[in-house]
C-alpha cells in the first residue's frame, strides 16, 4: 500500500450522525414532540457555532452549551444536561456508514488506523464500543482533549507525535467536510481524500487529493496500490 498511516474524521465519515433522531430521542424524555421547525431553528444555531470553533474563536464548552440555552430555559434544565443527553442519545443510535466495517477490516494489518474528530469526548468511546470498532484504531484524537480543532495544524501534529513521527507523504487523511478535514490535511502537508455527499461542494482553495462518494470506492481505491 502506498499510506503506512491512515486517519480518518469520524461523524458522516465512518459514522452516521443523525442530529435529528437524536434531538427527537432526547427531547422525548422530557415530554416535548421535536418538530422539523425546531430542528431547522436548532441548525440555524448550531452551523455558526462549529464554524467558530473550528476557528478557535470559542472552546467546546462554550459550543455545548450555547446550543442548548433556548431549550434549557424552556425547560429550566441546565444546557449541560441536555447536550449530555443529546450525546447518549447519539451514541445509542450511532451506526457505521455503509462499507465502513468493510474497509477497515479490508485496512487491518496494512497499515495503522487513527481518528482525528472534532465531536465530542463523551460520545467518542461509547460509539466505538457501540459499534465494535474500537479495537480498529491505533489512537482516537479528540479536538476537545487537545484544545485545538482541525483544521488547526497543531491537532494533526499532536496526531503524528502519538504515531510516532511517520513520514508525511505515506499518510492519509479522511473526512467528509473540506473545510475541516480537507483544508487541515492541506495546511500540514499530507494527502486527503474528501468523502463528497450528496449536495456537498468543496471550495475553490481546498485541494483533496482524491474525492470519493462511497467508502466502498475508497476501498478499491487503497488496495489498488
Amino acid at each position: 500500500m502506498r499510506y503506512s498511516h491512515i486517519l480518518f474524521d469520524a461523524d458522516e465519515t465512518l459514522f452516521s450522525f443523525n442530529a435529528q433522531r437524536g434531538l427527537e430521542k432526547l427531547f422525548a424524555q422530557y415530554g416535548i414532540h421535536f418538530t422539523e421547525e425546531d430542528y431547522q431553528h436548532y441548525s440555524q444555531l448550531n452551523a455558526p457555532l462549529w464554524v467558530q470553533y473550528q476557528n478557535g474563536e470559542i472552546d467546546a464548552k462554550t459550543l455545548q452549551v450555547t446550543r442548548f440555552q433556548h431549550w434549557a430555559e424552556k425547560l429550566d434544565v441546565a444546557p449541560q444536561t441536555l447536550n449530555d443527553g443529546f450525546l447518549d442519545a447519539m451514541a445509542e443510535i450511532c451506526l457505521p456508514l455503509p462499507g465502513a466495517r468493510s474497509l477497515l477490516d479490508a485496512l487491518q494489518g496494512k497499515c495503522t488506523l487513527a481518528i482525528i474528530t472534532n465531536g465530542f469526548a463523551a460520545l467518542q468511546q461509547r460509539r466505538l464500543e457501540h459499534t465494535g470498532l474500537a479495537d480498529r484504531f491505533s489512537h482516537v484524537v479528540i479536538s476537545e482533549l487537545v484544545g485545538r480543532a482541525k483544521p488547526d495544524p497543531s491537532i494533526f501534529a499532536h496526531t503524528f507525535e502519538l504515531l510516532g513521527e511517520p513520514e508525511k507523504s505515506k499518510v492519509l487523511m479522511v473526512g467528509d467536510t473540506p473545510a475541516s478535514d480537507i483544508l487541515g490535511a492541506n495546511r500540514f502537508g499530507i494527502d486527503s481524500c474528501w468523502l463528497q455527499h450528496p449536495g456537498q461542494s468543496c471550495p475553490e482553495h481546498i485541494k483533496p487529493t482524491y474525492t470519493v462518494t462511497a467508502l466502498q470506492q475508497l476501498e478499491k481505491l487503497l488496495l489498488a496500490d
